[in-house]
């Protein structure tokens, strides 16, 4: 999605080229994934954080693109809303002290963009969902006049053929319908890309998928909505509601153009990349002119333009990617951490999510009979719900039935495994020493991003009113963020 297009408006026409070339895209991916050497070179870390912009009253304040406009950066983007903005973090080798460096890239981005949203009385800070969102702050209005958002949300109305229906059931309910897709610019994330061979694709990307839901539970960050208490990652449900453009037919199911995947991927990337053409509709039929066949006989890399914007319009929790760039290379791409609460704890849990994947990586073969893909979605949505009391189905090669544990009680477990696994993937022990241990104080605490913000906001409650209570802790979680202190050790009074 964040390739542009300058067009709105699409005829059958402009669909019907567009298949043709995501067809011509697979078989050139195809050919590019069985060369020997292709993605081959050092593995490198790389990641997107996005940011709300906030005013002195803590409420969104829509001028991402003055922002944008004023610190002429490349690595600054627009998002869905005018009050959101995406910082895109340099890629680093992992033997480079890549946390590290992209932790003082982060922090120095950071204070650049606070410093420049002061003109307009603003500040920017990372959240899950800001706690003082509120209803009518969204709407086509507030919008990035950007015509591929405007593409997008037509399109999806239009095959939805009516308003987004929202759901969500926590301590408390929201239910409303949405005529556009605003909300889910309401979710922000810190996305990260870890660089890998084709060879290795498949038993790494199911070993994410099986870790995802452990590291979903202790990193979870977004448990208000409206100042209603949700789920512990209410970004998971909302997301997925906020731009479901499935009409109700049970006679006729189609996946979710959000989900967790439809399977444990058999072979390699490229059935992932098959099944984003094969399942779901274009959104943007936006065509070029390359023919990828003369561009890999030449040498080069193929840009696979039509096949990348559509993997921009079906949105997996760890999808893959394709990048032309330095020759070429695959990369998984994930999606589910939340924004926040601080730097060092986006690092942690990107520490502990590629150290928890490796671990797996090699078991995965022996492991997925003993929980079948339904079971692992199934996680992800009960951490998502619980947090760190989510009871999750854990495999074993030696159980007789599906057994049950408490996600804190399985990273208990597998934490203390990680540090080789890191260093064996070429990570600098101290880099990730520290990281982990921030893990463990958070483990041993309780205390995630979202646990924080519930028991704050009832704590507040005693003497303030919700509105009062909401926004004090909000303005302390931005001073505890932007000073970069790890949330476990955040004060509850």
């Amino acid at each position: 999605m964040g390739q542009a297009t300058e067009r709105t408006d699409f005829d059958e026409e402009d669909f019907t080229r567009f298949r043709d070339r995501l067809g011509s895209n697979l078989k050139s991916l195809e050919t590019l994934l069985q060369t020997p050497g292709f993605g081959d070179g050092p593995a490198s870390f790389g990641a997107e954080l996005e940011l709300y912009v906030v005013n002195a009253q803590g409420r969104p304040l829509p001028i991402n693109k003055e922002i944008q406009q004023a610190l002429a950066d490349d690595q600054l983007t627009l998002e869905l809303n005018r009050f959101n903005l995406e910082y895109n973090f340099s890629p680093v080798l992992l033997s480079d002290n890549c946390f590290q460096k992209t932790e003082a890239e982060a922090l120095t981005a950071l204070k650049r963009i606070n410093a420049c949203a002061e003109r307009w009385q603003g500040s920017v800070f990372p959240v899950g969902i800001l706690p003082m969102l509120r209803p009518d702050d969204l709407g086509r209005s507030v919008m990035t006049d950007e015509p591929r958002y405007h593409a997008l949300t037509d399109e999806l109305r239009r095959i939805r053929g009516g308003p987004f229906d929202i759901n969500i059931q926590g301590e408390d309910k929201i239910d409303l319908n949405m005529e556009d897709v605003t909300l889910e610019g309401a979710n922000t994330s810190f996305q990260v890309h870890l660089k890998v061979k084709p060879e290795e694709f498949a038993d790494l990307y199911n070993a994410i998928q099986l870790v995802t839901p452990l590291v979903m539970a202790i990193a979870a960050n977004s448990p208000l909505l409206f100042g209603k208490r949700l789920w512990h990652e209410t970004r998971v449900p909302l997301f997925k509601q906020s731009i479901d453009c499935r009409r109700p037919d049970p006679l006729h199911p189609r996946p979710a153009r959000v989900n967790y995947g439809n399977a444990w991927v058999r072979h390699g990337a490229h059935e992932l990349f098959a099944e984003a053409v094969r399942l779901y509709r274009p959104i943007l039929p936006v065509c070029s002119d390359e023919d990828p066949f003369v561009v890999m006989s030449a040498g080069k890399a193929p840009q696979l333009s039509e096949l990348r914007l559509q993997m921009g319009t079906v949105w997996l929790w760890n999808r893959p990617v394709y990048d032309p760039a330095d020759g070429g290379h695959l990369r998984i791409e994930m999606r589910t951490l939340p924004a926040g609460p601080s730097i060092k704890d986006m690092m942690a849990n990107s520490a502990l999510l590629i150290g928890l994947g490796r671990l797996l990586q090699t078991s995965m073969r022996e492991l997925i009979p003993s929980i079948p893909f339904d079971y692992c979605v199934r996680n992800f949505y009960r951490a998502a719900e619980k947090g760190l009391a989510a009871k999750l189905i854990w495999p074993s090669t030696s159980q007789s039935e599906p057994e049950y544990h408490s996600a804190a009680s399985i990273l208990a477990r597998l934490l203390p495994m990680l540090p080789r696994q890191l260093s064996e993937m070429g990570f600098v022990d101290t880099d990730f020493a520290p990281l982990l241990d921030i893990i463990g104080d958070r483990l041993e605490s309780r205390q995630t991003g979202a646990q924080w913000q519930l028991d704050r906001f009832a704590r507040l409650q005693e003497t303030l009113t919700s509105e009062q209570a909401l926004l004090a802790m909000q303005q302390e979680y931005q001073r505890n963020s932007l000073d970069n202190i790890p949330v476990s050790q955040w004060s509850l009074t």
